[in-house]
């Protein structure tokens, strides 16, 4: 959900994702752009403004789970968890990237920063966009999405196989 509510924001200031969401509701072909191979099953109407960014992410994840299971080598770090353990989590990436762990706290005050401070997507630009809600209707519709894409459903464990963790 924070990355499609994040995905919303971003639609706030940048015209191709916003003509997306706006198009989007009167055709089925923006969800059909969203995946690659397109797939009949994702040809939908976005009736919210979650529907976006949550079948975005969706395909993303999909394909990387899809990835996974020919037998690629890649791995997934949740945001939340960097958010909720910033130093830990550096630790185990840099780790994992046959990196120096000393680099850690160099990598933790990165994220004080705001890497986008003079763009038109600074947090200070999309930061006051309201988000949209989540209702129980939306939260069903939704649910939908992530079910035909093959990953977890809003309110369940997110925990993807291959996802780095330091916990």
């Amino acid at each position: 959900m924070a990355a499609a509510k994040s995905v919303y924001r971003l639609s706030m200031v940048t015209p191709s994702y916003r003509i997306k969401y706006l198009f989007g509701r009167f055709t089925s072909r923006v969800s059909m752009s969203l995946s690659y191979p397109r797939r009949s099953d994702l040809r939908m109407r976005l009736e919210n403004d979650l529907m976006f960014g949550v079948l975005l992410s969706a395909v993303k994840i999909g394909s990387y789970i899809d990835l996974r299971r020919r037998g690629f080598n890649v791995s997934a770090v949740r945001y939340e968890d960097l958010v909720a353990r910033p130093l830990d989590m550096c630790r185990v990436v840099l780790e994992f990237c046959h990196l120096p762990v000393s680099l850690a706290e160099l990598a933790v005050k990165a994220f004080d920063v705001d890497s986008q401070a003079n763009s038109h997507l600074a947090k200070s630009v999309i930061g006051h966009f309201k988000e949209p809600q989540l209702t129980p209707q939306i939260k069903t519709k939704l649910n939908e999405i992530l079910e035909k894409c093959g990953v977890p459903l809003i309110g369940e464990p997110n925990i993807i196989e291959g996802t780095i963790s330091c916990c």
